[in-house]
């Protein structure tokens, strides 16, 4: 018996790699993606730890090269959806009964088998299925990954050791009891480590979990799969159900024991599955955690005392990287009419070096987008802003799909606030710049705030204290991470956690120990040590001075 009392120490985040020229991490990696190129992957449901093969095949491509197909992949039906969610309720039996130490040891050794053994495999598979670049692909699949199941790992025991007090004659504990019945997690194409972290944070509580991908994260997150699995993750605590998203949460949210959600995607998708689970109230155990991070509409805001070329490497880097398919992606901004035609410039400068291809040739600082439903969608608002006169596209505004999914970089000036592409969130890589007069400072700020539905990230550029401080008032609301003269994405676990609220989710922060007290389901425990043996008490006795 370990009667040991056990503690992680608080680690540090994972190194980063650089994949420079005739570095052996370049070598490694460009020798997984010749292979997963050359064949073709055959993906199946992972059910109760077996693998499920329902002869109901869809594709996954390569977005730079859609008619290179990378794997075929089994989907799930209403049968085989419940088969997963009776093998999480089977598997939970078990698994909350599984010492907390136990859980622990399964999470670090699957960052570990990230950090060592599959690093390339993670960042390969990544790059070639959901159109990241080798940078993009490295602090996502490997470094964030890995950092969510080294810090939960931690976390969990901060929140274990909160206990209540006891006073003589008593002892209190709290038991961090899992959620009763199974977490229903559904996870975006466009982050692998959100894949990860939505059903190991669950998992790590002693929760068990139904897990639906996204179609064009198969590849990567059939191998995180895999990983779980050989890092000892016992059968049906995750079980992994490709297929029509309707169809599994339609199913999935119509069982009884729902007893959470774990979601990042769009708002549509989100409050579906909040309506369906209000509509299904009345039947469940319990009620449902709902947990979900969903879409932004993320600003770059510009005070007059800004540093130009700091303004416009983060209006580039912020709107570009990744092709602009990140929630906290830079999609508008705010420049000072003083400022602005150097920022232009700059700026102009910057785009017209950026060049936009295949993800194994990485000179490339931009790649294809995720698909053609998304491509067409971004090239819709584009089109728009071309025949607006209330818009121009100064730069970019071209796209092709003939091969791969590829957007040129595009800017967009607007001379209303309100514009369109000012307001919904496109996920793509165009920026939107309103550019207001100095002397509106903290008037545009208040039109910064109001403009938007969502609230997930924003940034403010200045040097003068006073004016960030303003900006940090007024904005209160707009952004559940916000950045002084930074970018307002790239945030990392342990140091910035991560959710917005408003349209945003229900920001309970990733990359901390909120996240991971939304999985449990504490019980307060009382012992007396010796009990009283009479039902009076003393106030009761006669007063003799009377």
């Amino acid at each position: 018996m370990n009667n040991a009392l056990f503690n992680i120490e608080r680690p540090e985040n994972e190194h980063t790699l650089s994949y420079a020229p005739g570095c052996k991490e370049r070598k490694a990696l460009n020798g997984e993606l010749d292979r997963l190129s050359s064949e073709v992957q055959d993906i199946p449901l992972i059910i109760g730890g077996k693998e499920v093969r329902t002869g109901k095949i869809g594709k996954v491509v390569m977005p730079h090269d859609h008619q290179h197909v990378l794997a075929t992949y089994h989907m799930a039906g209403e049968k085989e959806v419940k088969m997963a969610i009776d093998a999480a309720l089977k598997a939970h039996l078990e698994w909350e009964s599984f010492p907390w130490v136990d859980r622990v040891s399964i999470t670090l050794k699957a960052a570990e088998l990230i950090s060592k053994k599959y690093r390339s495999l993670v960042n390969a598979s990544t790059m070639l299925g959901q159109g990241k670049s080798a940078y993009q692909a490295e602090i996502d699949a490997a470094c964030e990954t890995i950092d969510f199941l080294n810090f939960n790992a931690y976390f969990i025991t901060e929140i274990y050791k909160e206990q209540p007090h006891s006073q003589p004659g008593i002892i209190n504990r709290i038991e961090y009891r899992p959620l009763e019945g199974f977490v229903f997690t559904v996870t975006p194409f466009n982050f692998t480590a959100i894949a990860s972290n939505l059903n190991m944070a669950p998992a790590l509580m002693g929760n068990t979990s139904v897990w639906k991908p996204a179609t064009t994260s198969l590849l990567s997150n059939y191998f995180l799969m895999k990983i779980f699995q050989e890092a000892g993750l016992p059968d049906g605590v995750i079980n992994f159900i490709p297929g029509p998203g309707s169809l599994i949460g339609k199913t999935a949210l119509a069982h009884r024991d729902l007893t959470g959600i774990h979601f990042t995607g769009s708002n549509n998708t989100f409050n579906s599955l909040w309506q369906m689970a209000a509509q299904n109230m009345a039947s469940y155990r319990s009620y449902p955690r709902i947990v979900g991070e969903t879409g932004g509409k993320d600003f770059i805001f510009v005070h007059p005392s800004s540093d130009p070329q700091e303004v416009s490497v983060a209006i580039v880097r912020g709107a570009f990287e990744y092709q602009g398919q990140k929630c906290s992606a830079a999609s508008r901004a705010y420049v000072p009419e003083s400022m602005w035609p150097e920022v232009k410039s700059r700026i102009g400068e910057m785009i017209g070096k950026i060049t936009v291809g295949d993800v194994r040739e990485f000179s490339h600082f931009m790649n294809a987008v995720i698909d053609e439903a998304s491509f067409d969608n971004i090239m819709g608002y584009i089109d728009y802003a071309k025949k607006s006169t209330d818009a121009e596209v100064i730069f970019g505004g071209t796209g092709d799909k003939s091969v791969g999914y590829f957007v040129q970089p595009t800017v967009i000036k607007t001379t209303n606030p309100h514009f369109k592409t000012m307001e919904e969130e496109i996920f793509g890589p165009v920026m939107t710049i309103y550019v207001y007069k100095d002397k509106e400072f903290e008037e545009t700020l208040h039109i910064c705030d109001q403009t938007s539905p969502y609230g997930l990230t924003g940034s403010v550029f200045s040097k003068d204290r006073e004016a960030i401080n303003k900006a940090c008032r007024i904005l209160r609301y707009a952004a559940g991470n916000f950045y002084f003269n930074d970018k307002p994405s790239g945030a990392v676990v342990g140091q910035q956690p991560f959710g917005g609220a408003r349209g945003s989710g229900t920001n309970d922060k990733s990359g901390s120990h909120l996240n991971l007290l939304r999985w449990t389901n504490p019980r307060t425990i009382k012992e007396t040590l010796i009990p009283s043996t009479e039902f009076t008490y003393p106030y009761m006795k006669v007063d003799k001075c009377h």
